[in-house]
Order: structure tokens, then sequence, then C-alpha cells
């Protein structure tokens, strides 16, 4: 790890017992072991989505990582909505979901999925197996942490980080008892991670919300949304924010676990436009279109999770095949800033250029 300049030590450097203002954003499905470790290694938190992943899965992947890295490390949830971790449709419904992605499934020559038992994995079961392995740091999105949840993991010495969109809900989190919140502006790629409003009624950009945040809360705030160099790391500093958290730039990194035909999207002329949309998983998030957008964008699309479970039956292959056009390629609006195909230079560049700009 290089050496902090006194600049750059923060609340959230000092609170999270790391050495550099970056956090890497938690990328629910393509989250990698080498590349979360490489950015604990080199003095961030490096951050691990565990969206989807059952109990023992979740294990494994905390085991690699401690294996990997000595350095402190975050393990990120998604927060069931409105306290509820399933949607269940009738046969008829999953049928007609269902029938409206046939063509992808044909066009892949793929096996039209049956109705699952469950399109998620419990959160208990899940939170359970993240308190066995007692990470550094736990974050979630999509809400408030419960309150025995908190409590859990205050007692076994985690630290808790969780996501607000707007003023009120990091009002909100704070009131909760988490220890730092992330403010994530309406630049930023993936799922808009709102939960007191329509996420259409909480697009509020990183510039004006970051401010207003730490004005408001009296935890330590991470910036997040539209970083993806030196500038905006130095930016997020001067705006009173602790850290920055960065996802485009590092998903274009050979460390992630994206697909080529995603790292090589992110650094494209296409990723110049991003679009909110709701067609991969039933969710509002913010990528780049491609066909599968344009096709269903004034479509009904299933409910999440049942839309993102479908859409999941047949990314992974188009991903393997280098089919951009039937994937998720979630991306922020500071993709064109991208520079850099090494997460360790990446990192170097940023530090490099925020402390030449913070003096």
């Amino acid at each position: 790890m290089s050496s902090p300049s006194p600049r750059l030590s923060t609340a959230v450097t000092r609170l999270l017992n790391i050495e550099l203002p970056i956090v890497l954003a938690p990328f629910g499905g393509l989250s990698s072991v080498e590349l979360t470790a490489k950015v604990s290694q080199k003095g961030g938190l490096g951050s691990y989505g565990l969206y989807g992943y059952d109990a023992d899965r979740i294990a494994v992947t905390a085991r690699e990582l401690s294996a990997t890295t000595q350095q402190p490390y975050a393990l990120n949830l998604w927060l069931p909505l409105d306290g509820s971790e399933e949607v269940h449709a009738t046969d008829q419904e999953f049928a007609a979901y269902l029938e409206v992605l046939r063509p992808y499934f044909d066009e892949l020559q793929l096996p039209v999925p049956s109705r699952p038992a469950s399109y998620l994995p419990s959160f208990d079961d899940q939170m359970a197996a993240v308190f066995e392995a007692r990470p550094a740091v736990v974050s979630f999105v999509f809400g408030i942490p419960p309150a025995q949840v908190l409590d859990r993991a205050h007692d076994l010495g985690i630290l808790v980080i969780a996501t607000a969109t707007t003023v009120d809900e990091a009002i909100a989190l704070n009131g909760a008892g988490v220890d730092a919140i992330v403010a994530t502006g309406s630049e930023a790629g993936g799922h808009r991670v709102s939960f007191l409003r329509a996420p259409e009624d909480s697009l509020i950009g990183t510039l004006a919300l970051v401010p207003q945040v730490v004005d408001a809360v009296s935890v330590p705030v991470v910036a997040s949304g539209g970083i993806a160099d030196g500038r905006g790391l130095a930016a997020a500093l001067v705006l009173g924010a602790g850290a920055a958290q960065i996802g485009s730039a590092f998903l274009a990194t050979r460390q992630s676990a994206a697909a080529p035909v995603y790292r090589t999207a992110l650094t494209s002329e296409a990723a110049r436009r991003t679009v909110f949309t709701r067609a991969l998983s039933g969710r509002l998030a913010r990528g780049i279109p491609n066909r599968i957008t344009d096709d269903l964008g004034s479509s009904e699309v299933a409910p999440f999770p049942i839309q993102n479970w479908l859409t999941g039956q047949f990314r992974p292959t188009a991903a393997e095949r280098g089919i951009g056009e039937l994937m998720s390629l979630w991306a922020g609006q500071g993709s064109p800033l991208i520079a850099h195909a090494d997460a360790e230079q990446l990192i170097d560049a940023l530090i490099l250029d925020a402390r030449m700009l913070l003096g």
C-alpha cells in the first residue's frame, strides 16, 4: 500500500482503517475476489456484492477473500423492500412474463425455464453467513438495515454502511445508527437504490446531493455517481465526502468479472449515452442501451425479482458468446472518462491526480 497524503486522510479512512479514500462499488453479480482484494491491498476498501448468493456461496466467497487479503473489505447485500423477500406470480402470470422474453431464449437456443420455488435466497440466511464470516464492513442498498441486524453487526465489531439517493434517505439512515452513508447521485450506473420514494422522484445529481447529505448527517459520507478519475475524487473530498465510491471505472479493468464484450462497451462511443431502464431486472437502472432495452422500453415487464431472474437465465450465455445486445450493460455517466484497464494503475492515477489537485 502507498503512503497516504495528509489531505487524503479523512473521517472515512480513519473509520474504516484504510489508507486511501477509495471505495470499490459492490457489483451484484459481477464482483470478483481478485478485484475486491486488489482494491483493499492498495489501501482502499474493496467491496463484494452478494446479490443472489446463498449462505454456502457467501461462506466460500468470504474464505477466498480472507485468504487473498488481510486488509479490510466489505460484503454487500440488497435489503428486501417492504420487509418482503419474495414476489409471487401465478403459473399464468409467470407464463405471460416468460412469453415476452421467449424470443431471446430462442435466439440463443436455450430452453425456456420453469417457474422456480424461489427467486431469491433468504435474507436471514444471507445475514447469518455474513455474520459468520465477520468482514470488516457490511454494506446495504435499498433501505434501512433492521435494528437487530445493526445491533448484531456492531456486537461483532462489523461496521455498517448504507446507501442513500436523497437527503431524506440519508437522514433516516443516520437516525437508524449506521456508521457511514454512501450518497449516490443519479449519474451512477446500475440500479437506483431509492427506498423512500420512487426512483424516478429521487434523481439528484452527485454535485448537489453530497454536500446536502454531509450537512444533514453526523456520520462520514462516501460520494458516488459519475466519479471515474482523480478530478472526481478530489471534487468529492472538497464537497465534504470522506471518500469516493467508484464503479464503472473499476468494472472496465481486467480484474473485474465483467465479460470482455462488457468491458469493451464501457470504453466505447456507446457509453457516451446511458438510459434508465427496467427491461433487464424490473427495477430502474442506468446502463448502455442495447437491443433488449430498446425492445422492452415500452413493454410491461415482470416485477423485480421475477424479471431479473428470468433474464438471468439467458444473460450469462449471451456474455459467454459476446452478445452485448442481450446483456445488462450497467454503466455510469462518467464512463467516457475511463482510461485504465488495470485496477492498480487506476488507483495510482486516482491518487496522483487528486493529490495534485488538492495541493
